[in-house]
């Protein structure tokens, strides 16, 4: 027999307790700040809601686990940017269903 209620769900991954705080600081040093500090903030906020009205961390370690990713990706994509890409080759997608139909 399980300790857990049968609704909670099971997370992988657990963020340190001062995680949050330390990706809103990291997040703030970053050159893109203006747009993802409000971005983490408005979803950190709904994430907060959720996990009030559920009884579970989830919807909060998935907004710290989502935004690790993009902070840890940004140099990556900003190098990808600044070496000069061509998408001359870009497939639409949604062009491409449209012509199905």
């Amino acid at each position: 027999m399980s300790a857990q209620p049968d609704h909670a769900p099971v997370t992988a991954y657990a963020p340190a307790p001062g995680a949050p705080a330390e990706l809103l600081a990291q997040l703030r040093a970053d050159t893109r700040a203006a747009t993802w500090v409000p971005a983490f903030e408005r979803e950190w906020a709904v994430a907060l809601d959720e996990s009030r009205a559920s009884f579970s961390l989830a919807p909060l370690y998935e907004v710290v686990q989502e935004w690790q990713g993009r902070l840890a990706s940004a140099p990556a994509v900003d190098a990808f940017i600044a070496s000069g890409y061509d998408d001359s080759d870009f497939i639409d997608m949604a062009e491409l269903r449209g012509r199905r139909r």
